[in-house]
């Protein structure tokens, strides 16, 4: 398959060039899936869909829906050419299969080299990876694949394990993390317990996965405010799914997560399918571009946030998204009240008390949404603290959730369910 990749400067064109390249790679992609996608050449045919003069628009989406159904129609090379599987993480649902082909896993090295040039980084910096390279994981592969092309020296440390990454960072002068941002509280706590000033560490920036860093309106979040306050550190958040073999970045500016143009393109769509304004809420839909294995055409992955088309202070003008406010599917109805877990997350970072948490959304007979929230307290359960939280709830979101203690270790058990690689802060319980 032709594509048009290794042109970290394209983001930097006006957005006519952009989009005319995508033109012609969309066009490529339509004959390629028709060629070789036996989910794709079913859609065509059933929609009667002539691949020559259709618009992107025009297109019906894809699901996730269907790509857990369908796993291997959207298979297109045979199985010789397949070079790895990696598998989502099944958070809301049955775990999808990707496979990818060589060309596919440099693609994937590529999108990451541009994530570590976009924070900034070069062949100077040495990289620390405090996430798991293995159990399919396709992130851990992913940036350290990016961070050899940049040419980076990498070291893979893998979770946990506080004192070790800390020993790690000292030792080698690591300049820069790739970590889910709550861990780095764990950090800091360690640090401050065996005397490390923070402020000697040789750490200057961090990429963080899994969980969003800025509010709704695009505001340092209460987590990353916390940190910072201990850790004069920079912050790049970061959006990624395995289905699109793609992520976004944030560049020095913090102003939205840039998109690669030449690997993907983007819609925010609405429950009718129809693109929102910018700035308004919309689904997170993509066009994989350059992917062999398993291209998607306008996949809906679930993620609801909003997007920007206006130039970046850094100079470059592809779509910018985020922050991602939270999956469609997790949206919750309580008690007439719409709530994204993102504002629940925000408000229990906040509480310095709390250690760890796990929200849990169910339904009760009556077929109402209800939320429950199990925290695991620093200090001695206090009802003190928990009256706070809960009038906090009230002030905030106008809704009082319920609140219980439970202790470390039942709640790890509850957040890596099946030996999951991925630590949970919210499960739905809904049918």
């Amino acid at each position: 398959m032709k594509h048009n990749r290794g042109n970290p400067q394209l983001s930097f064109e006006p957005l006519t060039l952009q989009n005319a390249m995508q033109e012609q790679a969309f066009r490529e992609l339509l004959q390629y899936l028709e060629n070789n996608s036996p989910f794709y050449q079913k859609l065509f045919l059933s929609g009667n869909i002539d691949i020559h003069t259709v618009t992107l628009t025009e297109l019906p989406t894809t699901s996730k829906e269907d790509l857990q159904w369908n796993n291997w129609d959207f298979l297109c090379v045979s199985k010789d050419k397949i070079a790895e599987y990696t598998a989502t993480s099944g958070t809301l649902g049955t775990p999808v299969t990707i496979a990818l082909t060589a060309s596919d896993l440099e693609r994937l090295a590529y999108n990451e080299y541009c994530s570590f040039i976009t924070m900034g980084l070069s062949e100077t910096d040495t990289v620390q990876l405090l996430l798991t390279l293995d159990k399919q994981f396709m992130a851990g592969m992913a940036y350290y694949q990016g961070a050899r092309k940049l040419g980076a020296a990498v070291v893979r440390t893998g979770p946990g394990s506080p004192e070790m990454q800390l020993e790690v960072i000292k030792n080698l002068g690591v300049s820069t993390l790739v970590a889910v941002p709550s861990f780095l509280l764990k950090l800091i706590e360690t640090a401050k317990a065996q005397g490390i000033d923070l402020k000697t560490l040789p750490v200057k920036k961090v990429l963080a996965i899994g969980e969003s860093i800025y509010d709704s309106e695009w505001q340092k979040s209460i987590l990353q405010e916390r940190i910072c306050k201990d850790w004069p550190i920079a912050i790049h958040s970061t959006y990624a799914a395995t289905e699109m073999q793609t992520a976004f970045t944030a560049c020095n500016a913090e102003a939205g997560l840039h998109a690669n143009p030449e690997l993907i393109i983007v819609e925010l769509l609405d429950e009718a399918g129809n693109a929102v304004a910018e700035e308004e809420i919309g689904e997170v839909t993509i066009t994989t571009l350059g992917v062999e294995g398993m291209p998607l055409l306008r996949y809906r992955t679930g993620d609801l946030c909003k997007h920007t088309t206006k130039s970046c202070a850094c100079g470059r003008h592809s779509i910018r998204i985020g922050p991602v406010l939270g999956r469609k599917k997790q949206l919750i109805k309580y008690k007439g009240t719409s709530v994204y877990p993102a504002a629940i997350f925000e408000l229990l970072n906040k509480e310095t008390w709390i250690e760890n948490y796990l929200i849990g959304i169910h339904q009760n007979s009556e077929l109402q949404d209800e939320i429950r929230i199990q925290v695991v307290s620093k200090s001695a359960h206090s009802l003190e603290a928990l009256t706070g939280l809960k009038a906090t709830f009230r002030a905030q979101i106008r809704v009082v959730p319920e609140i219980e203690f439970i202790n470390a270790a039942a709640l790890l058990a509850l957040q890596f369910p099946n030996g999951s690689r991925k630590q949970l802060k919210i499960i739905d319980y809904r049918p």
